[in-house]
């Protein structure tokens, strides 16, 4: 099965860079995701944690 999908994949031009652009995209993806995650208010996380558990509405 792999066989069939590699030949039609070597037979389209420029298709070797898809995979760099994919790697570049998640890691950007992750690294911003990182340095928001990072930086968030801590007021604000510890609000957001304590919205389960408060019955008012």
């Amino acid at each position: 099965m792999l066989k069939f999908v590699k030949h039609n994949l070597e037979t389209i031009a420029g298709v070797e860079i898809y995979p760099i652009i994919s790697l570049t995209i998640f890691f950007a993806a992750f690294v911003l995701f990182t340095v928001w995650a990072m930086t968030y208010s801590k007021e604000t996380l510890k609000e957001i944690s304590d919205l389960p558990l408060n019955d008012e509405e």
